[in-house]
């Protein structure tokens, strides 16, 4: 199964595993299973850093090139068919990170594994964690 990870349980992966129910841990060690982790999710790090609302142990730039090393998944770049995917999704989601994820889901048929009911609102193959 390919899955993209929500930035949310990639830093719960990274300093919070016990966040994570048992299956969705399993689910992250299992080999049968292709991760990706999206530059949108770096990008809403970032912001999220810069305006307070979220606190990394050192700098952001050592911290996400540390974790991004140290993550087992493919970095998928949000590209214009990405983009143009936006345009029809009904705007049930305000968060632009987190539509781009839904976005790059579906044009990429990947399934999401989030925590974030919002998401259940689109068209697209959700994962608890």
């Amino acid at each position: 199964m390919r899955i993209l990870l929500d930035t949310q349980v990639w830093l719960w992966v990274l300093a919070e595993p016990g966040r994570l129910s048992a299956a969705g841990r399993a689910r992250l060690r299992s080999p049968a299973h292709q991760f990706y982790l999206s530059a949108a999710t770096v990008w809403e790090v970032v912001i999220k850093q810069a305006t307070g609302r979220l606190r990394l142990p050192v700098e952001p730039v050592a911290y996400l090139r540390g974790r991004l090393r140290e993550t087992p998944a493919t970095l998928l770049s949000i590209t214009h068919e990405h983009a143009l995917q936006l345009a029809l999704l009904p705007a049930h989601h305000r968060d632009p990170f987190d539509r781009i994820l839904v976005a790059q889901a579906q044009v990429e048929g990947l399934h999401l594994m989030t925590a974030d009911r919002q998401f259940q609102a689109y068209p697209v193959d959700l994962l608890g964690v």
